[in-house]
């Protein structure tokens, strides 16, 4: 049987002219921050369906989701040019295991993210749990070019209501500004620049760190972490570092 369900488009933003975030109105089952969906569109007379973050809490009454046009892709070409009020398919199931259940105590939470990857760290920090469980947060956003810095908005909010528990640290690897890091976050992370900035060191002891990006930066940051002490997180041996491969 199937499970798709019918949506309705409420918003369709463009950031850029590649990048856009979906708003939906939807039922569907309940959801964890940070779990994923997946969208679908009739294409030839069969839903083609790709899986994708929720940007929202779950507490939030509207389904949101952040993607980038692939124009070789079959959907995100077609997802980007929807208007309001159009139909739209959504699996009513959820699926994805980034979330917070799975992540150990600590005191310290770093978040990292490449690109569109940002959306699922977003439904997690907008969710109450994160600020119950960790002291300090620090969000990573690294991107080409710095009008792909999208939500900043909700940054500024994050940082309004959190104060000094809260930070926005961006990268931007294509050009330069005069307020965001360049490079890659693993160089940042071994020559020490990214723990400087935040003024909070990757320990062990204190640090959980939540990956999800594009498969390079998971395997050089990664590497980069475990020579700093910091091991990979299992369920049958907890660690600091949970990762997510967001393609």
């Amino acid at each position: 049987m199937s499970n798709w369900v019918e949506g309705k488009v409420v918003e369709n933003k463009h950031w850029t002219e590649l990048l856009y975030s979906l708003r939906i109105e939807a039922d569907i089952d309940p959801f964890l921050a940070g779990q994923y969906g997946r969208l679908g569109l009739k294409i030839d007379d069969q839903i083609v369906g790709r899986p994708y973050s929720f940007v929202n809490a779950p507490h939030e009454p509207l389904l949101e989701f952040y993607s980038i046009t692939v124009s070789e892709g079959p959907l995100s070409p077609r997802l980007s040019k929807l208007n309001v009020g159009d139909s739209i398919y959504i699996d009513k199931r959820v699926n994805g295991f980034f979330t917070l259940n799975e992540v150990p105590e600590g005191r310290d939470m770093w978040m990292l993210a490449t690109g569109t990857a940002l959306g699922p760290f977003l439904s997690i920090l907008n969710s109450k749990e994160v600020w119950q469980r960790f002291e300090n947060i620090v969000l990573v956003h690294a991107v080409r070019f710095k009008n792909e810095l999208t939500y900043q908005n909700t940054a500024t909010k994050l940082k309004d209501t959190f104060k000094q528990r809260f930070q926005m640290i961006p990268f931007v690897s294509r050009e330069k500004t005069d307020f965001a890091l360049t490079g890659r976050i693993p160089a940042a992370i071994e020559n020490g620049q990214l723990e400087e900035k935040a003024n909070m060191q990757f320990t062990a002891e204190h640090s959980q760190v939540m990956i999800c990006g594009n498969p390079d930066m998971l395997v050089g940051t990664r590497k980069t972490l475990k020579e700093k002490g910091l091991k990979k997180n299992l369920r049958r041996s907890p660690g600091q570092i949970t990762t997510e491969n967001y393609w």
